[in-house]
């Protein structure tokens, strides 16, 4: 084997000494026989006969030069069983530029991770197309397709090719079957046409089937044979054509073959063809039906929309809408793209992207999303999101993602599927063997029947469909109910949680608190002090500075100017306004500096005691001021944390808020454990002792402080209504910024994993009992011996079983439970309209 070539293109290199680190790097990797780092073009080119492009891509990350790479799909065809995927993956990761192929047999689909650049991808694209799977790159820019219709068109394909097998195996079956469970019926056959014409009917017909509608299982299974990497398809094919030709042979040239063993098999051939693309047209269908929450998702979407002109209104295609475009919504039309209402005021139905089913009201300034429907009002809007940019856009990119993620349980099916196939043709030549050796006569014939009901039982398809078929419903399912799975072993991951923990603002509460209490002492006039509070809290962007703006704002203050402000993170703010130093935070911020607020204490216990947030000023160095702030819980989140004890889930609640304060909420909700008064950063650290205690942690949070927290738990879950920072932190997305969101993807992660360990339980279970009944192994005790075609019989369904079982997960209801928040009446009343 010749060396071969591999470039990267590298990261962080700033000066000669990073070259000599990253080509130290490489050098150390195993494999490596020469690695040479350019400088100025910032790539490095490394040979070696057995290296691999993921070995050399992880030193370089460890040595901090990363290697860029891309992420892209592929469609792959022609891929029917766990063999199939193995042996794909195999040529994937073998081409120079691949990084990891993640090859998903439900959705037929592989997403790549490769070094920058269009080379490698298309070398791995034409790799695996010379292989004998016809593949092709899947358009990032290209609007989403429904994946149904390739199901469909699938199903239809088999259909046709079903029934004509059937209407060619059914004399087949009748002539020879009917011969030999009914005497008088082969005593007609024999006076009428004769054994010799039967049979070379059924060899004519036979012939047809496997040349017509069984091509396919030849074409494909034997170029994988003698390349060294059999299929199922090879199994069928080894074995139908082990049938045919045996009984060709019998028909024409009886006597090549040992005194008494002469027989014909037509109609195993036939019938074995003929159910195997029967159980296949039906494991379509049932895989259409898998992916229907995509095709739902892409249909929310509308083909039109009526956009605002200088002339009118005008319809106009979704594709050609542009940001900055106003958008007419007439009553129940879909909105066509994101945007900001710019006039009108309706309900809008917004349960398809967050699960929640209550309408919600739209007014000037407020949000929509394309694919919602809008209610009995009418809104113009501004378009801010348009084409691969929108919510729904991105949610569907997600969930595509999500299903074809790979669990780490998928490792076990992996290395059982690489030996599967080669293990059954042994054991199908040992069947022969044993047969030929110990089996009574014809033992010939009764070799070839076990041999064949080996071959033909097997099912690698069912292992190879266990997994992802019920990863593809239950994402699907999670997508529909609000809960968007970002990361692929987010739901595996999720399912294993012992431990809830929680941050408080925005999270449990509203995230729209309000001024309810302002005291000052005695002297000190209130309004001039809530006036250069406010003015100072106008520069920070904490929920809780907006409220006391706002209530300033609201009682006609005039805001004086303000220099020097500083944010300190979890503590507080400080500016100087008209020459006053002005201090504002937490009272241990008070303490850190040395002011007293002994005279604000009494008034700040009662706000805290009242699960309220107290806030201290202080006005050159004196205290000015106690501040009550109070954040409504939402509704729903009694109910959920309730739900999360009901599934056997501590909780705890992680605050930067007053331990007081967090205390009393606590108790009101009925959370197991209180973290008060951390810092951002001791987030991290709470979620860390959890964990250092046996927990499995999943962290809640919404925002950018909880962003760390997010990434140090098992799982990280965002609020969808959150910041950017929070959502790409985390491994799960919640649409609704509901945490009853939370108790839905629990519970769905845990029917999920459920339904995969009952597949593969199914899957090993079958191929464990069913194999040694084909082989023979009832035959000593009860002189039973199973025929090849009821073998394919009981194969087709196999799989067919494990697609119908994950098919239960779109009925999962995993907040059954939980009740519905009340809608306004006045949107229940234009909703029922």
């Amino acid at each position: 084997m010749s060396a071969r070539t591999i470039t990267l293109a590298l990261d962080g290199l700033n000066c000669a000494s990073c070259v000599a680190r990253a080509e130290k790097a490489l050098m150390a990797v195993p494999g490596v026989e020469r690695a040479q780092v350019n400088l100025a073009s910032g790539k490095a080119q490394v040979a070696g006969e057995t290296v691999t492009t993921a070995a050399l891509v992880d030193a370089l990350a460890q040595a901090n030069y990363p290697a860029r790479v891309e992420t892209d799909r592929i469609a792959i065809e022609k891929m029917s069983c766990a063999s199939c995927v193995g042996r794909v993956e195999k040529v994937l990761t073998a081409q120079p530029g691949i990084v990891s192929a993640n090859v998903n047999l439900a959705t037929g689909q592989a997403q790549l991770v490769h070094l920058e650049g269009p080379d490698a991808l298309d070398d791995a694209i034409a790799a695996v197309t010379a292989a004998g799977y016809p593949a092709h790159r899947i358009e990032p820019a290209a609007p989403a397709t429904d994946p149904t219709e390739r199901r469909d068109a699938e199903a239809d394909a088999l259909r046709r090719a079903t029934i004509l097998a059937a209407l060619l195996t059914l004399p087949v079956f009748v002539l020879e079957m009917g011969s030999h469970m009914i005497p008088a019926f082969h005593h007609w056959v024999m006076a009428t046409i004769g054994m010799e014409t039967s049979r070379l009917i059924q060899f004519a017909l036979t012939t047809a089937v496997l040349a017509g509608p069984g091509r396919q299982f030849l074409t494909q299974g034997f170029p994988a044979l003698f390349k060294g990497a059999p299929d199922m398809n090879s199994l069928v094919a080894i074995g139908t054509s082990a049938a045919w030709v045996f009984s060709t042979v019998s028909t024409f040239a009886p006597g090549l073959l040992p005194a008494g063993t002469a027989a014909v098999y037509f109609e195993a051939a036939a019938v074995i063809v003929t159910l195997i693309i029967f159980g296949r047209m039906l494991e379509a269908r049932a895989k259409g039906r898998a992916g229907s929450a995509i095709a739902r998702l892409i249909r929310l979407a509308p083909k039109t929309a009526h956009v605002v002109t200088k002339d009118g209104t005008e319809e106009r295609a979704v594709e050609d809408i542009r940001t900055g475009d106003i958008v007419l919504v007439r009553p129940g039309e879909r909105v066509a793209v994101d945007g900001v209402v710019t006039t009108g005021s309706s309900f809008v139905d917004e349960s398809m992207i967050t699960g929640e089913p209550v309408p919600v009201q739209k007014n000037t300034g407020d949000t929509v999303v394309g694919g919602t429907v809008n209610g009995t009002g009418s809104l113009r809007f501004r378009a801010t999101q348009v084409g691969r940019d929108t919510m729904l856009a991105q949610i569907i990119r997600m969930v595509e993602e999500a299903q074809g993620a790979r669990l780490p349980v998928q490792d076990l099916v992996n290395r059982v599927t690489a030996i599967f196939v080669p293990a059954v043709l042994a054991i199908a030549a040992v069947t022969v063997g044993a047969w030929l050796i110990f089996g009574p006569d014809p033992a010939l014939g009764l070799a070839l029947v076990s041999g064949v009901a080996v071959l033909i039982i097997a099912c690698p398809c069912a292992m190879g469909l266990a997994t992802p078929t019920s990863i593809m419903v239950g994402t699907g399912r999670a997508a529909e109910l609000g809960v968007l799975f970002a990361k692929g072993d987010a739901l595996q991951a999720l399912s294993g949680v012992t431990a809830v923990a929680v941050d408080k603002t925005g999270t449990l509460t509203k995230g729209q608190p309000e001024l309810v209490r302002f005291d000052v002492p005695e002297g000190v006039d209130r309004d001039a002090t809530l006036a250069c509070i406010a003015a100072v809290e106008a520069l920070s962007e904490h929920p809780i500075a907006a409220a006391i703006t706002r209530a300033a704002v609201n009682k006609g203050l005039a805001l004086p100017q303000v220099t020097g402000f500083t944010s300190e993170t979890g503590m507080g703010v400080r500016a100087t306004v008209g020459g006053a130093q002005v201090l504002i935070g937490a009272d241990r911020l008070m303490r850190r500096e040395g002011i007293d607020i002994a005279a604000l204490g009494p008034a700040g216990a009662q706000i805290a005691e009242r699960g309220q947030t107290p806030l201290y000023a202080a006005i050159d160095g004196q205290a000015a001021a106690v501040i009550g702030v109070a954040d409504p819980i939402k509704p729903s989140t009694a109910q959920a944390i309730a739900a999360l004890h009901a599934m056997g889930l501590r909780v705890t609640m992680i605050t930067g808020d007053n331990r007081v304060t967090a205390e009393a909420i606590a108790r009101d909700l009925g959370i197991d454990d209180v973290v008060a008064e951390v810092l951002p950063g001791a987030k991290v650290q709470a979620v860390e002792a959890l964990k250092q205690g046996g927990a499995r942690v999943a962290f809640v949070g919404d925002g950018i402080n909880d962003a760390p927290a997010l990434a140090a738990a098992d799982v990280g879950i965002a609020m969808g209504t959150g910041t950017d920072i929070a959502i790409d932190a985390a491994d799960v997305v919640l649409m609704s910024g509901d945490l009853r969101g939370v108790v839905r993807g629990i519970g769905i992660s845990r029917r999920t994993m459920t339904n995969i360990r009952q597949n593969l339980a199914w899957a090993f279970g079958y191929n464990i009992a069913l194999i040694p009944v084909a082989a023979g192994a009832l035959y000593p005790a009860f002189g039973w011996q199973l025929s090849p075609a009821l073998a394919a019989g009981a194969m087709a369904l196999s799989s067919v079983a494990v697609v119908t079982n994950a098919l239960r997960l779109r009925r999962a209801q995993p907040d059954a439970g939980l009740p519905t928040p009340e809608a306004p009446p006045q949107a229940l009343a234009r909703h029922a309209e």
